[in-house]
């Protein structure tokens, strides 16, 4: 009996193709929008993830004066290279502490310059960011100690001054400051912030402090917790520890910030997540207004087929036989467009994840959901028009002209 249901429903599809496909539109284009929404939604997501982690593992940023508040200037004392070494040997978890200073130079080679940013660091700074280089070496510890006037580039400077050639060994010069390209990094490419990695220059601590900054400060220490260890529980240590050091007062506000990456990485993919939701919930709306399209095309095959009803149920077809014929139909019809749909979907999907750059993530479980909610729409919708249908006298039903 479902089987002829079935049968019947599509012969009347295939009778009236053009209305069948007009009908099922608003269909299609809802669970169209929904997919394709939850599907960039979490190709987003995932880019944010991969693009936070590219920036180290379990890793703490610590700043001076960078989140203003009460009782905080942007004027706080920065930090010196004693404070990281004191986070390395007083608190256990941590397993490297890289500090660091950043300013924006002009570096020039040749006849080619570009304008970046030289960041004083030590060897730990690949550590903790978990930048392995693309060529050369690292630092050696007598450079380190003494300031030689060597450095690291990264890809986009490579690139920029040096184009297809090799940097290393080339005299590169930041400013004022001649130095020997040893390194190139590796490329990271743009961070969540849409800022480019890749665009700086690494030099020894003590040669940024003495040749470029002129000052002794460290702006930045950057720190990897352990494997195993507590984030929050370092985080902690570590403000317990600044406070000493900065002589804070018990009522005097920290003049200083930890940021934990994984708490970034939450907070940005929560967002994400909650903006797909909701522009999930506003495609939704599309399979409603879907919905009411097929009862309005239903309540219209109601009055055309009066007669058709009227022959059926004086011949001996039950109420319930129309009622599911109809209702068969309607689902026929809400299906067809949820198949299409998800076509539409994820042809959608791959050309937009390929056009905004991020990943395509195939989502089987939201392709259920909407295929399974047109189905419902069918069923929700098309129950008053197959009802109506069911309930017609077969005396009126065969006079209707």
């Amino acid at each position: 009996m479902l089987w002829n249901a079935v049968l019947l429903a599509l012969r009347a599809v295939r009778r009236n193709a053009l209305r069948s496909l007009l009908t099922v539109l608003g269909i299609v284009i809802g669970v169209a929008a929904v997919i394709i929404v939850v599907t960039l939604g979490g190709g987003a997501t995932l880019q944010v993830t991969q693009q936070i982690e590219t920036l180290g593992t379990n890793m703490l940023i610590l700043r001076s004066g960078q989140r203003l508040g009460p009782g905080m200037s942007s004027t706080a004392p920065q930090f010196t290279q004693d404070d990281a070494a004191a986070i390395g040997r007083d608190i256990g978890g941590v397993a490297a502490v890289a500090p660091s200073s950043t300013q924006a130079v002009t570096a020039i080679f040749n006849n080619k310059n570009w304008s970046t940013a030289a960041t004083g660091i030590d060897n730990a700074y690949f550590t903790v960011r978990n930048w392995p280089l693309a060529s050369g070496r690292q630092f050696t510890p007598s450079e380190l100690r003494a300031g030689k006037a060597v450095c690291v580039v990264g890809a986009t400077v490579a690139r920029e001054l040096f184009g297809n050639g090799d940097p290393l060994g080339a005299m590169l010069r930041l400013e004022k400051l001649a130095c020997e390209v040893i390194g190139v990094l590796g490329a990271k490419g743009q961070s969540t912030m849409g800022t480019d990695q890749d665009d700086l220059v690494l030099v020894p601590l003590h040669t940024f402090q003495r040749r470029i900054a002129g000052n002794l400060d460290v702006k930045v220490i950057q720190l990897s917790v352990a494997e195993g260890a507590s984030t929050e529980k370092v985080t902690r240590e570590i403000e317990r520890l600044m406070r000493e050091r900065r002589h804070l007062s018990g009522n005097e506000e920290n003049n200083f910030n930890v940021m934990d990456m994984k708490e970034i990485t939450s907070m940005l993919t929560g967002t994400t997540q909650v903006m797909t939701a909701l522009l999930g919930a506003v495609g939704a709306v599309s399979l409603l207004v879907g919905g009411i399209g097929i009862m309005n095309i239903m309540l219209v095959s109601v009055t055309e087929r009066t007669r058709e009803i009227g022959v059926r149920l004086a011949i001996g077809a039950l109420a319930r036989d129309v009622l599911l014929q109809f209702l068969v139909e309607a689902v026929v019809l809400s299906s067809l467009g949820g198949v299409l749909g998800i076509v539409v979907a994820l042809g959608g999907s791959i050309a937009l994840s390929r056009m905004m750059h991020i990943p395509f993530v195939f989502n089987g479980g939201i392709i259920v959901v909407a295929f399974l909610f047109s189905a419902a729409v069918g069923v929700v919708f098309g129950f008053v028009p197959a009802r109506k249908a069911a309930r017609l006298n077969p005396i009126e039903a065969l006079r209707y002209e």
